[in-house]
């Protein structure tokens, strides 16, 4: 079994369309979050609060700047996630086209590598555990 991530990708209009019957929308997400919770794949599901809410810290120099809203140029928003347990690829695929989504709107379907793919004993990882343990957050 593996984690992939599904990814909501949206732009003003289709979030826009999606609030317009909010209700709904909620709705069959529930509806689809237990299909996928008696299927035995579900992990976890999360929305993302308005872009316009959040800020964005830039890395472009010294010191990172922190600016209101999302990027400017974005076309495309992150709007939240799916994350599912599945046997393959090819089954999250399947996950993804039944997400509820409104017309114009993508979901991107991507692998969330186990632990075991990821160095946990470099040095970076073992200062940050120790860093995590001396306050308290591991």
């Amino acid at each position: 079994m593996a984690q992939y991530m599904l990814i909501m990708r949206g732009t003003d209009e289709t979030n826009a369309a999606m609030m317009a019957d909010i209700d709904e929308m909620m709705t069959t997400t529930r509806q689809f979050i237990e299909a996928m919770d008696k299927a035995g794949v579900y992990v976890a599901a999360e929305g993302l609060d308005d872009p316009a809410q959040g800020v964005v810290v830039h890395f472009t120099g010294e010191a990172p700047i922190v600016t209101d809203g999302p990027y400017g140029e974005t076309k495309e928003l992150f709007g939240g996630y799916f994350l599912v347990d599945v046997a393959s690829k090819q089954e999250a695929v399947e996950w993804a086209k039944r997400v509820p989504a409104v017309p114009g709107s993508k979901v991107e379907v991507r692998r969330v590598p186990g632990e075991d793919e990821v160095p946990q004993d470099s040095a970076k990882f073992v200062k940050a555990d120790a860093y995590h343990e001396s306050d308290g957050q591991n």
